[in-house]
């Protein structure tokens, strides 16, 4: 019972340690990585070298994976690009097996000492992540000598032997075992290295080694589509066509394992050799041999899975895909990307909230309310999302852009809410009693509203690139906006004083209407104080000032 469980905590040492290394990659590159991935869509070619490159980083086709899925998902890349990309993902996460199946024991309390040094020093920092990513390494590495060393005791016992020697009568279970393994560990990596070691401690049989091998490939890709069964079906046709791949290249290389131990095997020094150059070998052959099946298998994959009708754009969440949420800045994206939709939406409100002024359109006065819903189910869909990203795993940059993105959101929920107010009292007040502004009120409102699409355009503007020279511009357009509100409201008891009937008839309307209308002004104005904040070109002094200013007002 002891070697079993010292086995059983080696193999969790070895997956956690992949864990680390994976994790601490994507949240120190991530950024880079994506645009790698995008930047390399010239050619099939480059795509599966940046596929190689990416994954040798993260040590997990699986990651790669869920990544360029995620992009096919938003439209970055297209689906045969995205296959091209997987088939030399999985080349680097062999390339990886074999530098870790060599003899690197020295390095494993190098890289703990130096990765927890380098952690506890400085936790929240970039070097902070890097020391997380050697500690991972580091624990890789002694877990593949705890594997060696707890292997040889417990696979010596009588019934271990027999259970293991009934596999090597059966390709199918082998391969079936194989791919379970490497999804119960969420890393055929570590499974592989796990085969590896076994095989060199002559506890498996070199050809039941080659079938988990075989298998855990396999597993992989069940692993992806089994992660993103839930996300969109652009996003599903990657991790599908992926398998397909895998599923034809472990049925073309299944029937030659006796070859490979024939003609190849002899000329190796070990068995773990043997065990990851097969795994790299196996992965070189179905990716090069396969990558000019790319466009074929995306318009099969294409049929099996269409893309169904999906209801109007602005009626569901577009970019919240589930499977970034492994990859922080991805999700970060994601959710401004989304944050943008939903401003799409409020301009498109705003927009026509004039219309409806001006026209008296009950009938889209009606829509526009309906819109209300759906910036208010965007704004919780977003949140939700945000706060599945770990914001303990997010740097000092992307911890500022998940609170600029909340606050935006936040802020357009309110204008939404602002404008469907307005709207029911234009219905209430102005269409049912028929009656109308006066032709200087309207001009006034128009005016108003001109500046307030102008200033949302720009909000969105310094919400998508943080540039502080129009934060500041946006910032000053809300003393400008309050100054005109005070202007037209003493203008209009100017025309009260007149005994104008069409201003004395609509007077409260138009007074709470350009109140109203400079409340979302304020919102709109809010998206710049984080990114004046960041940048610290916001005054510490400018609340004090603003006091003294409405004092001397």
């Amino acid at each position: 019972m002891k070697h079993l469980l010292n086995l059983l905590a080696a193999v969790a040492l070895l997956v956690w340690g992949t864990h680390l290394v994976r994790t601490g990659v994507l949240r120190v590159f991530g950024t880079n990585l994506r645009k790698i991935l995008v930047q390399s869509m010239r050619n099939r070619f480059t795509a599966a070298l940046s596929g190689i490159g990416v994954t040798a980083l993260v040590q997990s086709s699986t990651a790669t994976s869920l990544m360029t899925s995620s992009f096919v998902g938003q439209g970055l890349i297209a689906l045969p690009a995205a296959l091209a990309v997987m088939r030399g993902a999985d080349i680097g996460t062999a390339l990886i097996s074999v530098l870790f199946s060599a003899d690197l024991s020295w390095l494993s309390p190098l890289f703990i000492f130096t990765g927890v040094v380098m952690f506890i020093s400085r936790p929240s920092t970039t070097a902070g992540r890097i020391g997380k990513v050697l500690i991972g390494l580091g624990l890789m590495l002694l877990a593949l000598q705890l594997v060696v060393e707890a292997t040889g005791p417990l696979f010596s016992a009588p019934p271990v032997r027999a259970l293991l020697a009934s596999l090597s009568s059966d390709v199918l279970l082998e391969i079936t075992l194989g791919a379970v393994l490497a999804i119960l560990a969420y890393s055929s990596l570590a499974v592989v290295l796990l085969v590896a070691a076994m095989a060199s401690s002559n506890v498996v049989p070199l050809d039941v080694a080659l079938g988990l091998v075989l298998g855990a490939n396999l597993g992989s890709g069940l692993l992806a589509v089994m992660t993103t069964a839930k996300s969109a079906v652009s996003v599903r046709q990657v991790t599908v066509g992926n398998l397909m791949f895998k599923l034809l290249g472990v049925a073309v290389v299944a029937p030659f394992v006796g070859l490979w131990l024939r003609h190849v095997q002899p000329q190796l020094p070990g068995a773990t050799e043997g065990v990851v150059l097969f795994h790299l070998a196996f992965n070189i052959v179905i990716s090069i041999g396969f990558i000019g099946l790319t466009q074929w298998v995306a318009a099969l994959v294409k049929r099996m899975l269409p893309e169904p009708a999906q209801p109007p754009a602005t009626t569901r969440p577009q970019h919240l895909d589930p499977s970034a949420l492994a990859t922080p800045s991805l999700a970060i994206s994601n959710a401004a990307r989304e944050a943008l939709h939903q401003a799409d939406i409020v301009e498109t409100m705003l927009i026509g909230m004039l219309n409806v002024i001006r026209n008296n359109d009950v009938a889209l006065a009606q829509e526009l309310r309906k819109l209300d819903d759906t910036v208010d189910q965007l704004y919780s869909a977003i949140k939700y999302y945000m706060t599945r990203i770990s914001r303990e795993d997010l740097g000092e940059e992307e911890s500022r852009r998940w609170t600029d993105i909340i606050s935006f959101t936040i802020n357009m929920e309110q204008i939404g809410d602002i404008i469907e107010r307005v709207i029911i009292d234009i219905e209430d007040k102005k269409i049912k009693p028929q009656r109308n502004f006066s032709e200087a009120g309207m001009a006034e409102i128009v005016e108003l509203h001109e500046r307030l699409v102008a200033n949302l355009r720009l909000g969105m503007s310094v919400f998508l690139n943080g540039n502080v020279r129009d934060a500041q511009k946006l910032l000053e357009e809300k003393a400008r906006f309050r100054d005109l509100e005070r202007a037209y409201a003493t203008t209009h008891l100017g025309r009260l004083s007149d005994q104008t009937v069409l201003s004395i008839e609509t007077s409260s309307l138009h007074i709470d209407l350009i109140s109203d209308l400079k409340r979302i002004n304020s919102h709109i104005c809010s998206i710049a104080y984080p990114i004046l904040d960041s940048a610290g070109a916001l005054a510490p002094s400018r609340l004090r000032q603003s006091r003294l200013n409405s004092l001397e007002s």
